[in-house]
């Protein structure tokens, strides 16, 4: 039986509040945003488009999703998605997110305390609750796509309202990337935004950065 303090639950993960530092990174944005390749919010909601579909928003959605299954295998899918991460600064996010989000989660909710990977460290947790690992992928996807939003309100031209339209607009692209992640195993994952890994690799030489990835 689902947990009936699942909605609280998974309130509490997916918040900016959650201690997991998330502001703090851009996952490439703020570079393609400097060199001028994302300008305005079309141009913001498809890139972001493109990561949820092509890239670590469908990789993240599978590994979460086979992490929150019985039997899951957590410390190879983390050292496989470790092993996945193109550059410097993408293993430095998804390894210091998840280790947070492991620390604290076990402090809460005596889960497994394990550093690992962001999306399987939430998987584990996931299934160590009972949780609905459908909806943790949704909703993770989503706290991302806010989270690279609120990036680029703070670092592009881009107003509130224009923000919370982009994230709306993307709604759908997000229900239709976890309805792919339960239906996905980690032998399909694949990666097909090669500018955006290149992005995160030129981040690292940056001159002025005020984000960490």
């Amino acid at each position: 039986m689902p947990d009936p303090r699942e909605d609280q639950i998974f309130q509490s993960w997916f918040s900016p509040a959650y201690p997991v530092g998330a502001f703090s990174y851009s996952h490439g944005l703020e570079q393609v945003i400097s060199e001028g390749s994302v300008v305005d919010s079309a141009g913001l909601m498809d890139w972001i488009a493109d990561i949820l579909r092509h890239g670590a928003g469908r990789t993240d959605g599978i590994l979460l999703y086979a992490a929150a299954m019985p039997g899951a295998d957590a410390q190879a899918l983390s050292d496989l998605a470790a092993a996945l991460a193109p550059s410097r600064e993408r293993h430095l996010e998804t390894m210091a997110q998840g280790e947070a989000f492991a620390r604290t989660t076990s402090d809460v909710w005596g889960t497994d305390a394990t550093p690992r990977v962001y999306p399987v460290a939430v998987g584990i947790a996931v299934a160590a609750l009972g949780l609905s690992p459908a909806r943790a992928v949704r909703l993770y996807l989503h706290a991302f796509s806010a989270n690279l939003v609120s990036a680029a309100v703070r670092y592009m031209p881009l107003g509130q309202t224009d923000g919370q339209k982009c994230l709306a607009a993307l709604l759908p692209v997000i229900e239709e990337v976890a309805a792919e992640a339960a239906k996905s195993t980690p032998d399909e994952i694949g990666n097909a935004t090669m500018a955006a890994d290149i992005a995160a690799m030129h981040h690292e030489t940056l001159p002025t950065r005020i984000f960490r990835t």
